[in-house]
């Protein structure tokens, strides 16, 4: 079970806010006890995975500043050990620590959950904070939008297929009516027309560009074209 759906099904059972404090407080102090006990020699994945629990939790307790350096620790190991679910699951912590370069955490972790074929439910989620963080007349949450959709379509396995991209139409339905007042299926699929959404070959590279907004050419943390080497065939 990785740290994030630990720690998630842990809040869930919780019965109370103060609950929630406790739990999170008896979680964090687990696995900083976990990490603190690692030998030497011991596996830099396991490493940087109790590094990046310990992040997580910091952010649950309020104390999103401290996460911010372990959490970007645990990216940098991922990156360099080609882990990239969990080098998202480090930019989304990222992201929610709140901290100046939190949005362009963000950007980071949308480029590798769209680029890697990562759970395509988590790279849902990262669209899902572009749009959220995007007016709602700006193209660019439309183009998350359909973004999300197309990869839940194209990723999904046949178990959550379903729920996933009923989900991402919903998402997508509306982003429409924020954007342009869209009501109907049919207004939909005008909408989707005249922004140019229905071929993944113009709305992903525009997808690029909304990122490029975020990060400039010269601030991203890994190099992008050696990554896109080792995308999978």
């Amino acid at each position: 079970m990785s740290g994030k759906k630990e720690l998630d099904d842990l809040l869930i059972e919780s019965s109370s806010p103060e609950q929630s404090k406790e739990d999170i407080q008896k979680y964090l102090e687990k696995k900083q006890a976990a990490y603190d006990a690692l030998e030497a020699s011991a596996d830099p994945i396991d490493r940087a995975r109790l590094q990046l629990d310990v992040a997580e939790a910091l952010v649950g307790s309020g104390r999103a500043d401290e996460s911010w350096e372990k959490a970007r620790a645990a990216l940098d190991t991922f990156i360099e050990l080609e882990q990239w679910q969990d080098a998202v699951e480090s930019c989304d912590v990222l992201y929610q620590s709140a901290q100046p370069a939190s949005i362009v955490a963000l950007a980071h972790g949308v480029w590798l959950s769209v680029t890697y074929p990562v759970d395509p439910t988590l790279t849902v989620n990262m669209l899902s904070y572009v749009i959220d963080e995007t007016p709602a007349k700006a193209d660019g949450a439309a183009v998350a939008a359909v973004t999300a959709h197309y990869v839940a379509d194209v990723r999904a396995a046949e178990d959550k297929h379903k729920s996933l991209t009923f989900l991402t139409k919903q998402l997508l339905a509306n982003v429409a009516k924020e954007h342009s007042g869209v009501e109907d299926q049919e207004g939909l699929n005008m909408w989707m027309e005249r922004l140019e959404l229905l071929d993944p070959d113009i709305f992903l590279p525009r997808l690029s560009l909304v990122l490029g907004a975020i990060v400039p050419v010269d601030g991203w943390w890994f190099d992008r074209d050696a990554l896109r080497d080792k995308i999978p065939q």
